[in-house]
Parts: C-alpha cells; sequence; structure tokens
C-alpha cells in the first residue's frame, strides 16, 4: 500500500480508502490508484484488516437455489445495494438444506464478515443459537417472524397460499387441487393457505393434495399433472406450488388436449418472466423478490452503521396477477 502511495503521489490513507469506500475518492485519483495496483498485483488482505478491526466489506449471503430465477433476482437487488457501497457477497447455497446451511455458515464466518443475509427463518436450533452469539448483524429473506431480535423482510407465504385458492373459489371452481414438489418451508406454508381457504368454504379434500419432496422443474409440472388427473380426474382447478410446475402443467395440457381453463383451470406462484406469455398465460402470484432483496441490504447497512431499524420486520406484500388460465 505504501508503494501504491509512492508511486500514485497520495496518502497511504487516500489508498486505503480507495479500496474500502471507494465514493469518497474522485474518480481521477481512483484511476490513478488502481493502474499502480494492478501493475504491482496488490490484492487487498481483508482477513488481515477484519483482524485488525477494519471492516472485512464482506457480506455472506445464503440461498437455497442457483437456478431458481426467485433467489436469482433477490442476489440482483442486493448487488444493486451492496456494490455500490463497496461490498462484496459471500454466496453460498444450501440446497434447501437446514444441515448445510450450518456447514455453510460456520465455513463463511472464518472469513469475518460484516454481516449475514440468509433465506427463510429454518434454521436448526444450534443455528438459531449460533446466529444470537454472533456479534455481526443478520437480517432474513423471503419470510416474517416474530422471534425477538430478529430482523426480516419479505411477505406471508400463507397468505399468498389462501389468496389464490380464494380466487379459484371465486371464480367458481369448487374442486381445487394442490400439488407442490420441494417441500422447503414456504411450498408448506403456501399449502396451509390452500389449506385454510378451502376448509372456509367447506370445500378442502386431503385427496386432492399431492406433495412429493424432488426438486422443481417444467418437466416435474407435466409429471405431475398426470399423477393427479390418474387419482384424481375430477379436479376443476390446481394450484401449483410455483409457476415452474404450473407453466409444465399447462404445455402437458396442450400435449392431452385438455382445454384449460375451459376444463381445467391451472395457477401458479411467483410470477415468473415467461408465465405471461404462455399459451394460455398463467395466473399466479407476483412476489416482491428483488424488492425484497434490496430492502434486506438496505436495512442490513443500516444495521452495521450501529442505527435502530424504525421496524425490526418489514412485509412487501405480493399481488394476485389473474390472466387467461383461470
Amino acid at each position: 500500500m505504501a508503494d501504491i502511495a509512492r508511486l500514485a503521489g497520495v496518502s497511504t490513507i487516500t489508498v486505503s480508502r480507495a479500496f474500502k469506500k471507494p465514493d469518497l475518492v474522485t474518480e481521477e485519483l481512483r484511476t490513478r490508484i488502481f493502474t499502480h495496483a494492478e501493475k504491482l498485483g496488490y490484492v487487498p488482505n481483508r482477513v488481515a484488516s477484519a483482524l485488525a478491526g477494519a471492516p472485512s466489506m464482506n457480506v455472506v449471503v445464503l440461498i437455497p437455489s442457483m437456478t431458481n430465477m426467485v433467489f436469482v433476482e433477490m442476489l440482483a437487488g442486493i448487488h444493486d445495494v451492496l456494490h455500490p457501497r463497496g461490498y462484496q457477497m459471500l454466496i453460498g447455497v444450501t440446497r434447501y438444506s437446514p444441515l448445510e446451511e450450518e456447514r455453510l455458515l460456520q465455513t463463511y464466518l472464518e472469513f469475518l464478515p460484516d454481516g449475514l443475509l440468509l433465506t427463510g427463518i429454518d434454521h436448526l436450533p444450534s443455528t438459531w443459537n449460533r446466529l444470537e452469539a454472533l456479534r455481526q448483524p443478520t437480517v432474513h429473506m423471503m419470510e416474517t417472524t416474530d422471534r425477538p431480535g430478529c430482523y426480516c423482510v419479505g411477505f406471508s407465504q400463507f397468505d399468498g397460499g389462501y389468496a389464490m385458492a380464494r380466487h379459484l373459489l371465486d371464480q367458481g371452481y369448487r374442486r381445487i387441487a394442490f400439488v407442490a414438489a420441494q417441500l422447503d418451508p414456504r411450498t408448506l406454508a403456501r399449502a396451509d393457505g390452500y389449506r385454510q381457504a378451502l376448509r372456509d368454504a367447506d370445500l378442502y379434500d386431503p385427496r386432492r393434495e399431492l406433495l412429493v419432496p424432488e426438486p422443481s422443474s417444467i418437466s416435474m409440472g407435466a409429471n405431475l399433472l398426470d399423477q393427479l388427473l390418474a387419482e384424481a380426474p375430477d379436479c376443476d382447478a390446481i394450484f401449483f406450488c410455483n409457476d415452474d410446475l404450473a407453466q409444465g402443467a399447462l404445455f402437458q395440457c396442450q400435449r392431452r388436449k385438455i382445454e384449460v381453463p375451459k376444463q381445467l383451470a391451472i395457477a401458479g406462484f411467483n410470477d415468473l418472466p415467461a408465465s405471461g406469455w404462455t399459451l394460455p398465460s398463467l395466473t399466479t402470484i407476483a412476489t416482491p423478490r428483488y424488492q425484497v432483496g434490496r430492502q434486506s441490504a438496505n436495512l442490513l447497512l443500516t444495521l452495521l452503521e450501529g442505527k435502530q431499524p424504525t421496524v425490526p420486520t418489514y412485509d412487501l406484500g405480493f399481488s394476485l396477477v389473474t390472466r387467461e388460465s383461470t
């Protein structure tokens, strides 16, 4: 760092600031400093800085999947807030496993991150104990909880499931099925919402549920449609736990010459980009995953600055998007 400062004609403090808080250094100075750093092959040692008491400028972000667009868009929201502030994301994929989440957490804490952004609240008891003992602030994403001392940004998965089932009831459907894969806690909460809506209408039938633990996909949606109709052929509507499955079901309905929604209504969850362009277009629940990422990152920055947030929980809600499939 001293070599870079000498070559650039600035102080070592300015060099340090250029790497840690680039927005506080003019563009001309940053260019000069980074040019000399590149020539010298200099790379800041974040761990050494953290051990010396300085921020590591790293934030751990744990998500269940890198192939699910929901979490990719959430990462984009996080990046758009943290990157301009000089923070880097240490991304870990839990594969929907609380055990893997605990292992990743233990590994990443060795890098002395400044804070953590975790998906969901379905942690192991040992993970909760570790989080409560940490000095680093933690924000939970995609779900809300009233657990004391817990900061979170998300929406009610239960209410989303209830809203979709209620929509199908309001459209006049009475033999409504629910189909799900992966079976993570958010999916199961949507199932609970569906059940409650049908119980409120005195129309709940457990035989119209099909839940499998395998990973969700478009091809899985087609297969599950066939399986459900083999077991409950009189269904007049199917609520799929996500749009991947629902899109696969729509494609399979076309192959089987099942008219949607005349013979069978199809609904999904999450409003993925393709859902507005399927034929027929898919009714779904639009979820604010990009906004969840942004708000979670902003909440974490507030905590890192030592400030007390106005509220510990931010419920960003959801919206019912009605289209041709229902």
